[in-house]
């Protein structure tokens, strides 16, 4: 049987982060004992005081549909959280609530973007951003950034890249997959090019916030001349480890807010109801939990770069934040396996998977094709055992 499907479906991809994980499922399901370090997920409960905040909603009978917008209490402890982490200054009008932050970017550049218009995004990038652009019709400018570097475009690399038909930049900060991490004074360095294209929208993924390694995290919203223009996008998944509740949130200027809240309103309107009133908890309640899974994510970092650096050509960046290595691995392209031979990153990663039996995520899906994402949110014991592996196999290859 033929079913004639919309053309939107050829304009963008399946995520290769799903599908890398959907593999790996696949081969334990025939009992291979597979490693999983391609999902991007805190391996980690979520904390006792938010599930008791769901439990308490759900006996007091909070099982009705819910506004578009999310409930007021809600909305309300989102500018708590934003004033008392960040320094933002919102009010409830400016945040809308979302079934997952992903649902959140994907309002953002639907009310933002029309055919043609451009979209800058640096690489490397979430593997979503991109194809919710060609969703959208728009066009994505990427500006290519390097180990070297940091994983980070300067300001000149951003003023070249902006044209008469740039409508929006997109970035985040802790960034998913690199890792890097823009300190305040970079931050501002790109702010004053923004000052001369009003134009722009910058959308701002801030859902790894709390997982930095470096310090404080600085938003780009905090300075005045573009808050306007800023639509700052976080969620409760990576740093209160609730993956599977489904909750992001957008900070944005009333228009925009209204916008999405128009569109979420056709899609999906308000997200769950106990979900909302648990993240009330997580927003507002004792972030020692939080800090407790970024300080052992931490020393999963120290043990994960130790063995990094141990692989012969692997060149690695060390993350300042969120919760992946992401090293160069083309040394080791045209390199041969007896029949087998590794022509790219995606040649890489599958070797490992049907080899090693590790999963991981390669690069092209980020727009960096000599890379592979590795995540380190798993348990020490799997972490060794998984680079051990990797390690042994990759010396089969000549």
């Amino acid at each position: 049987m033929s079913t004639n499907l919309s053309t939107l479906l050829l304009r963008f991809s399946e995520p290769e982060t799903l599908k890398m994980a959907k593999l790996g499922r696949e081969l334990r399901a025939k009992g291979i004992d597979v490693i999983d370090l391609s999902l991007g997920e805190p391996d980690f409960d979520t904390p006792q005081h938010i599930k008791d905040a769901a439990i308490k909603a759900i006996n007091d009978n909070w099982s009705h549909y819910t506004p578009v917008a999310g409930f007021a209490d809600l909305k309300e402890a989102v500018c708590t959280k934003l004033k008392r982490d960040n320094h933002l200054d919102y009010q409830p009008e400016n945040i809308i609530t979302s079934t997952g932050a992903k649902q959140s970017l994907a309002n953002a550049i639907l009310a933002l973007v029309d055919e043609g218009d451009e979209v800058i995004i640096p690489t490397p990038y979430w593997v979503t951003y991109s194809e919710l652009v060609k969703i959208a019709r728009g066009h994505v400018v990427e500006i290519r950034t390097t180990v070297e570097n940091h994983f980070k475009i300067t300001p000149q690399q951003l003023e070249a890249a902006i044209t008469s038909n740039t409508r929006v930049f997109m970035f985040s900060s802790p960034c998913n997959p690199s890792g890097a991490v823009y300190t305040k004074d970079e931050l501002a360095a790109l702010v004053k090019i923004f000052e001369k294209h009003p134009k722009i929208t910058i959308l701002s993924d801030e859902i790894y916030e709390y997982i930095n390694f470096i310090g404080q995290h600085e938003s780009i919203a905090q300075f005045p001349s573009i808050k306007e223009r800023v639509v700052v996008i976080n969620g409760l998944s990576k740093g209160f480890a609730m993956t599977g509740w489904r909750l992001g949130y957008i900070a944005a200027n009333t228009d925009i807010v209204k916008a999405c809240e128009k569109l979420q309103g056709q899609f999906t309107s308000g997200t769950c109801s106990i979900t909302q009133k648990a993240a009330v908890a997580a927003l507002t309640g004792d972030l020692a939990p939080s800090r407790a899974m970024t300080a052992e994510f931490a020393r999963r970092r120290e043990k994960t770069l130790a063995l990094v650096k141990s692989i012969p050509g692997f060149k690695c960046f060390e993350p300042q934040g969120a919760f992946y290595v992401f090293p160069d691995v083309s040394a080791y392209y045209g390199k041969k396996n007896g029949t087998e031979t590794i022509a790219n990153a995606a040649d890489l990663s599958m070797f490992l998977l049907n080899t090693a039996h590790v999963s991981s995520v390669m690069g092209d899906a980020f727009g960096e094709p000599n890379c592979i994402r590795f995540s380190f949110a798993n348990s020490m014991e799997n972490i060794e055992k998984a680079w051990a592996r990797i390690k042994d196999a990759l010396a089969t290859l000549q």
